[in-house]
């Protein structure tokens, strides 16, 4: 499933990222142009928006507030798959699919405890942010865990 995901979601646009989902973060106002990358490239929207009527068929509109609920409520309205060997595949930052990267390489950029507590890294290959598997990836699938 691939996702365009409106500006007023920018929390719920790095969640599903985080679980594995191709997202474009729509930060424009223009829904004409909203809809034609969403036909285009076979997107689902998802949006708080409910003044787009033509786009219903391939449209879903969130109506809770806190990021949690939106995605349970995405989850559910789409039935949505969440697997865990997906999670952590993609940059929550710009969307492109992780690298492995060799320890060694990251030497110099991350902290001098990540580089001797970590063996395994994934890099961006288009913005150079560098991922481990910090404690944030347990409290991270805690969460995920409680939307199955």
């Amino acid at each position: 499933m691939r996702f365009i995901v409106t500006k007023e979601l920018g929390k719920l646009a790095r969640w599903l990222r985080i679980i594995g989902f191709d997202v474009i973060y729509y930060q424009e106002t223009d829904i004409g142009k909203l809809a034609i990358t969403a036909l285009r490239d076979k997107r689902t929207i998802i949006t708080r928006n409910r003044n787009i009527p033509h786009l219903q068929k391939c449209m879903v509109v969130v109506t809770a507030n806190e990021v949690f609920e939106q995605l349970r409520e995405v989850k559910e309205k789409l039935d949505l798959p969440i697997q865990p060997d997906t999670m952590f595949t993609r940059c929550t930052l710009c969307n492109a699919v992780l690298e492995p990267i060799a320890k060694a390489d990251v030497q110099k950029k991350v902290p001098e405890y990540v580089f001797t507590e970590q063996e395994h890294f994934r890099r961006c290959p288009v913005c150079d942010k560098i991922y481990w598997q910090g404690s944030h990836w347990g409290n991270i699938r805690e969460v995920i865990g409680k939307l199955k």
